[in-house]
């Protein structure tokens, strides 16, 4: 093999390397493009303490096994603890059975326990609705719309909203029966 064809295939290597690597940016450029045009709809506020609860809507299985469509809305002027949870979280079963608890009273008070289940089947949501027997509202948000817009994370994560619809506290992981009933008492009307 010659000088001139060494220097030849040389420049062929070089020139693949940089079509290559042009091809690369371009690609990584691109997928940028697509990622901040693809959340330039979408709402990225973060809800924190002091601001207004987003309202939404979500389909729930009520007790006689039919779905309705709840709005956080629909409770406006009460205390509402608002739950996010997973029937496969076990943080979050452990503190079911003491929001069933105190249900009965702090309704009578005027607060709502709304616990939105994520990313569970029907099925699944309805057998430890049944297992726990609990009577709160247990919508799912099977799409994550209503996760999304609240921004959870860690699970179990609840907001208390006082009855002006304001978020008085955001708490992520569980709680005790205690902290659940002092939390419930800050947001009575």
């Amino acid at each position: 093999m010659g000088l001139e064809e060494r220097k030849s295939q040389k420049r062929k290597k070089k020139r693949n390397r940089l079509i290559f690597r042009t091809t690369i940016l371009a690609v990584l450029f691109l997928a940028i493009i697509y990622a901040v045009v693809s959340n330039l709809d979408k709402d990225n506020t973060i809800y924190r303490v002091g601001d207004q609860a987003p309202d939404f809507k979500l389909e729930q299985i009520n007790h006689n096994n039919e779905v309705e469509t709840i709005r956080l809305s629909d409770y406006e002027g009460k205390g509402i603890m608002l739950n996010f949870w997973g029937t496969w979280c076990g943080p979050c079963e452990a503190e079911m059975p003491y929001m069933q608890e105190l249900y009965p009273e702090y309704k009578e008070k005027g607060i709502e326990i709304i616990a939105v289940d994520l990313n569970d089947t029907r099925l699944n949501v309805e057998k430890f609705v049944d297992k726990y027997g609990l009577t709160f509202p247990i919508p799912y948000d099977n799409k994550g719309v209503v996760s999304d817009l609240y921004k959870i994370g860690p699970m179990p994560t609840t907001f208390f909203i006082n009855p002006e619809g304001e978020i008085v506290e955001k708490i992520e992981g569980g709680l005790t029966l205690e902290r659940l009933e002092g939390h419930l008492n800050d947001i009575v009307p």
